[in-house]
């Protein structure tokens, strides 16, 4: 099952899957797949939809379902996380980067249940979302880089039961790319969420990394996900699903 591995959204992307009859088919509808949602969605591409809007040369209103759906979505995730999420950069553009990942890797997921696979592992930029196991029989593994050293890794999990996303947001990589509603709390530097479903783990990992420690306790309250951050400090926190992958290493 050796990975197959391209670029999109601004990323790599790797996907690994059982080779054989329909795997090449598979894969290019993954592909395609991403190539379809940055077309639309990406602020990269001065041509894509929600560029058109952005410029204030499409109507939001006028836009397609699509468009609009994922919008109301990120307003949703606004509302669920009191702000910490928003679709709204600070000098009011809209920007659904934080949930059209997300939604692509789901969409690409769903091609591959419908192609037949059952067993594959998909990788974007380090979110993960996987279906059934390794050729051994084994779990899927995932590691999360350490923020302090990007060669090593703090931590390493298995996705059992019903945990299939992973989803690490910080800006230890990319800086401080990340605003909510107000102002932001900038004691975490990385939060890893793992989740049933990718677009769950996904935003609930950049909330907490805007929202701070009070996010945080709102979410694990609130929604059935595993969660370790890292401080500006080097402290660490996990709640008691992580707490064993951390002691492990």
């Amino acid at each position: 099952m050796a990975p197959h591995v391209f670029e999109a959204m601004g990323t790599v992307v790797s996907l690994t899957l059982p080779e054989g009859k329909g795997a090449a088919d598979a894969v290019e509808a993954v592909i395609e797949c991403f190539a379809d949602f940055e077309e639309r969605f990406s602020l990269y591409r001065p041509d894509s939809e929600l560029s058109l809007v952005a410029r204030g040369e499409l109507a939001l209103t006028a836009s397609s379902e699509e468009l609009r759906s994922s919008y109301a979505a990120s307003l949703r995730w606004r509302d669920e996380t009191g702000g910490a999420f928003t679709p709204h950069r600070p000098d009011g553009t809209v920007d659904l980067n934080g949930t059209v990942k997300a939604l692509a890797m789901q969409a690409a997921s769903d091609e591959l249940f419908h192609a037949g696979f059952l067993d594959w592992c998909l990788n974007v930029g380090g979110d993960v979302l996987s279906a059934g196991y390794q050729p051994d029989g084994e779990a899927w593994r995932v590691g999360v880089v350490d923020p302090a050293d990007r060669s090593a890794l703090l931590f390493a999990i298995s996705l059992t039961g019903s945990r299939h996303a992973v989803a690490t947001s910080g800006s230890a990589e990319r800086g401080d790319h990340i605003w909510s509603a107000s102002a932001l709390d900038r004691t975490y530097v990385q939060a890893t969420v793992v989740a049933d479903d990718i677009e769950t783990a996904d935003v609930l990992a950049t909330a907490i990394i805007a929202g701070g420690p009070s996010t945080l306790a709102t979410i694990v309250g609130r929604w059935s996900v595993d969660v370790l951050t890292v401080a500006r400090d080097g402290a660490m926190t996990a709640t008691p699903g992580l707490s064993a992958a951390l002691a492990a290493g």
